[in-house]
């Protein structure tokens, strides 16, 4: 039983993780015509390069890329109020968040 929580996962997994995280935020975001899914989308993708920022940051034992995980968080925490007001402000306006139907920002 020891001897299984020894071994560890290796760098290619995680590596593959944020790529898979990556690609699907980009799929979600080319593909999806909600305003909601285009912004989850988004933070998935931030999500993926966390993910990749950390892995790499352990496997090379620097704070640095710990410290850019940070930000990027701190980034996404703003990008979710801000944007979550903006959907808001859109979807009293037009009374839709289809993509496609908000042509323009005018009222």
């Amino acid at each position: 039983m020891n001897s299984l929580l020894s071994q560890q996962v290796p760098l290619v997994c995680y590596l593959l993780l944020s790529a898979v995280l990556f690609a699907l935020g980009i799929v979600g975001f080319l593909i999806k015509r909600n305003l909601i899914t285009v912004f989850m989308s988004i933070e998935l993708m931030l999500n993926g390069v966390n993910l990749s920022f950390v892995t790499f940051a352990h496997q090379w034992h620097q704070v640095r890329g710990q410290i850019f995980v940070f930000f990027v968080m701190m980034v996404a925490a703003a990008e979710a109020a801000v944007g979550l007001a903006i959907i808001i402000a859109v979807f009293r306006a037009r009374a839709t968040l289809a993509v496609d139907r908000i042509d323009l920002m005018k009222l």
